[in-house]
């Protein structure tokens, strides 16, 4: 049963992930927008949406961990590296003088694009866990 509910769930909670993932790298770029040499950085959100689903469909995802004594040793979430093999460089339109490549104009169009995908991410497993709660209390 709860690997059907994961199943159900699982491409949006991919997807939420690298929107999150995206949120955090755009914010990076604004926040270094006048760090003289700064090279902005960017995901292509496609690809990897479609390497993760291709991941995932080919094996069983990470098992939750349970503590039963109080000499386990707790998991912990693998923290967000910046230092990411998946992370490309951005080709600016215009050189700066200091060699930064931070466009606001395009952080700030990619930052409310990837917002508003985040939304309707939410939206959408916002309305598949009312059709399954509405499932089981119909039937």
């Amino acid at each position: 049963m709860l690997d059907k509910l994961d199943s159900e769930f699982g491409f949006q909670q991919t997807a939420l992930s690298l929107l999150n993932k995206r949120q955090n790298i755009l914010a990076s770029n604004v926040a270094n927008a006048d760090t003289p040499g700064y090279l902005a950085r960017d995901i292509d959100f496609s690809s990897q949406l479609k390497a993760a689903v291709s991941r995932t469909n080919s094996h069983a995802g990470p098992l939750a961990l349970t503590l039963t004594s109080g000499q386990h040793i707790a998991a912990k979430a693998k923290a967000q590296v910046i230092d990411d093999p998946d992370l490309l460089y951005r080709i600016p339109d215009q050189p700066s003088a200091d060699g930064n490549t931070v466009d606001m104009d395009r952080e700030r169009a990619n930052f409310v694009d990837n917002s508003v995908k985040y939304q309707s991410g939410l939206t959408i497993l916002g309305a598949q866990i009312k059709n399954m709660l509405s499932a089981i209390n119909q039937g």
